[in-house]
């Protein structure tokens, strides 16, 4: 198949998922489906090997979810109240369901289209939403999804994975160094060196996060405790030093095991209230008003050109597609399926988009973000799913006055993270022409800011390539033979 790896492919599933995400037997055949083997099976998708380190993993969406939600929320009147708690169940349904962390975000090219366009307003995002949900359910209840997932080489799933993350990377550094004014999507101007939401408040996050967490090693943030020596490359031999080491682990495995990310982001609620202490009397307790929402004939068809075409390649590729094999890599003990990611993410649009929730899908970025800062299992986006749910029944849209007030420079650097984790990904491209494929569909997608032309000069290029060594293979002799009969 195209995306069997090559046996000497460097793998790049973490070392100890298997042993942090313990699943029952991949074959039901052997299992009896019964009630005890459902609830069995709801307990190991929802296990908790470490509370902090789930906890922690749920900070790692927030960085791309808060933005855009924030931005059209004050940019379009988007009910935030109610799309915080249609994705609060989502959450909680794939958590439950997958039984790793599987992220639930805005559909980012109808936001985009919402923000660029004055005229692209609520009622064109719902119908993008559900339209574009529509597909991906038909996509997947038919089986045609499978079909599409298994004829697209490794090499172009890269390149589009690889182009994700250079995105989140990009716009993180951005966010971190320049002033944002997020409803309209653009730079006031450079973010100044001090003050409760400088740049130094920034560095100092991203510090932190890399002395907790480091490169993605084994050993990452607060899923596990550092081995004895282990981070010093070799074992000290020398007794007369066993004491002064036995202290030095201790303190590694006490600052190692800190949820960064979870920390970061309540320095960031705490400086709110600082930067502005009204913002407690601007709060409103209550849920939100949930209405189904009518459309017009216009509302469907400018939601259908300018919101679902342009959504319909990045959610296939990067939340289908992308999503299937990054869990696939990352949790390589449990079996995943593009069709079941393809109708979740339908049914979730198919439902919420009539009463006024953001279009949602799964996200690459999120659940590498996720699995960056210590997600391993459904409990993650259980406990982010619960969050959102009390959030929207609490506070509903007044929540919009603290989150506006959020330091976007520590958005950034969750998302700087979350960006990078996601590009990694390429690094088991250890052939040169499938390197070749991967970068040119990411330097495509990037400069053409679309994931479906990269994704389509990939295809082409990677032909061209498979072509040119069939033909290598063959003298040209026996290839004109083969086309003429004399």
């Amino acid at each position: 198949m195209a995306h069997q790896n090559p046996p000497s492919s460097i793998p790049i599933s973490d070392p100890e998922a298997p042993q942090i995400t313990p699943t029952l037997p991949t074959n039901p055949s052997h299992t009896s489906f019964t009630a005890k083997y459902g609830v069995q099976k709801l307990k190991n998708n929802l296990i908790f090997r470490s509370k902090w380190a789930e906890l922690n993993g749920a900070m790692g969406d927030l960085g791309t979810y808060i933005p855009i939600i924030l931005a059209l929320t004050l940019a379009k009147d988007l009910n935030l109240g109610t799309t915080l708690i249609f994705n609060g169940v989502y959450n909680i349904l794939t958590g439950v369901i997958y039984g790793i962390p599987m992220p639930v975000q805005p559909m980012k090219s109808i936001a985009a289209a919402a923000l660029s366009d004055k005229e692209f307003n609520l009622p064109e995002i719902m119908t993008a939403g559900i339209l574009t949900g529509g597909v991906l359910f038909i996509l997947g209840i038919t089986g045609l999804m499978q079909i599409v997932y298994k004829l697209i080489p490794l090499s172009v799933v890269r390149g589009i994975q690889l182009a994700q993350g250079l995105s989140f990377a990009l716009t993180a550094v951005k966010y971190v160094r320049k002033v944002q004014d997020l409803p309209k999507s653009k730079a006031l101007g450079p973010r100044p060196w001090f003050g409760l939401d400088g740049l130094v408040l920034a560095i100092v996050c991203a510090c932190f996060i890399v002395i907790v967490n480091g490169a993605g090693e084994k050993n990452r943030g607060c899923c596990s405790a550092p081995e004895d020596g282990g981070l010093d490359g070799q074992r000290n031999n020398d007794e007369s030093e066993s004491g002064r080491k036995s202290k030095m682990n201790r303190l590694r495995k006490i600052v190692f095991s800190l949820p960064s990310a979870f920390l970061v982001f309540v320095l960031g609620i705490v400086l709110v209230f600082i930067r502005r202490h009204e913002v407690v009397n601007e709060i409103k307790f209550g849920p939100s008003s949930i209405e189904v929402m009518k459309f017009t004939k216009q509302a469907w068809k400018k939601g259908f050109i300018k919101g679902a075409v342009p959504q319909l390649p990045l959610s296939i590729l990067n939340s289908v597609i992308a999503v299937c094999k990054l869990s696939t890599d990352l949790f390589p003990e449990k079996e995943f399926s593009v069709t079941s990611i393809s109708v979740t993410v339908g049914l979730m649009n198919l439902v919420g988009s009539w009463f006024g929730a953001m279009p949602t899908c799964h996200g690459a970025g999120g659940l590498a973000g996720q699995y960056k800062f210590g997600g391993r299992s459904g409990g993650c986006v259980v406990l982010l799913g619960v969050a959102k749910l009390i959030l929207g029944l609490v506070l509903g849209t007044s929540l919009a006055h603290i989150l506006k007030m959020f330091p976007v420079g520590i958005l950034g650097v969750l998302l700087l993270f979350a960006g990078i984790e996601l590009a990694m990904c390429a690094r088991d491209m250890n052939s040169k022409e499938d390197s070749f494929v991967a970068l040119i569909c990411t330097a495509v997608s990037l400069v053409g800011s679309s994931a479906a032309l990269g994704f389509l000069v990939g295809m082409i290029v990677y032909g061209m390539l498979k072509l040119r060594n069939w033909s290598n293979d063959k003298p040209l002799s026996t290839i004109w033979n083969q086309k003429s009969p004399n």
